[in-house]
């Protein structure tokens, strides 16, 4: 394991998974959400975006934290190792709540309120990207995937690695 994408849906907890990964295995981890968002809430432009991950995806060794399906491709190709938070949508739901007003480390600014558009998007996840993942995920047999359908077995797995 020297290459590994972190998936799921927001809420998920994927930043604390592929932290608590990465200070098991000693991989460097990089947050999408640090390359997509820029403190005044303003985005990076496609070609920052895609420029700054490709550089990322040449190192030798990394763990990637985010779900954007634009670029999933190219990280499932690059990775050996997937990692995907497949939890209920009322997890995810919580799991957002539960971090408003906490600074992150994978986000240049913390989250006060609910954003209706974001919630919207993580009700309609199960139904719209879901599939989409799976599909990609089924293009890669070769991969090491590990699905977590409940947070219990991400932290049994994080536990096993000492």
């Amino acid at each position: 394991m020297e290459k590994v994408i972190v998936i799921g849906c927001p809420g998920s907890g994927k930043s604390t998974f592929a932290r608590a990964l990465a200070e098991k295995t000693g991989l460097p981890l990089h947050y999408l959400d640090l390359l997509h968002h820029r403190p005044d809430r303003s985005t990076a432009a496609r070609e920052e975006f895609d420029a700054a991950l490709a550089g990322i995806l040449e190192g030798a060794r990394w763990i990637i934290d985010g779900n954007y399906l634009r670029s999933m491709p190219r990280r499932l190709e690059a990775c050996d190792t997937v990692f995907w938070l497949d939890y209920p949508t009322d997890v995810c739901l919580s799991g957002v709540r539960r971090r408003f007003g906490k600074p992150r480390p994978d986000m240049p600014w913390a989250e006060t309120e609910e954003d209706a558009e974001f919630m919207d998007f993580i009700r309609h996840f199960r139904q719209d990207s879901r599939p989409l993942i799976q599909a990609e995920l089924a293009r890669h047999p070769e991969k090491h995937i590990h699905i977590f359908t409940r947070r219990a077995e991400a932290d049994a797995y994080l536990a096993s690695r000492g």
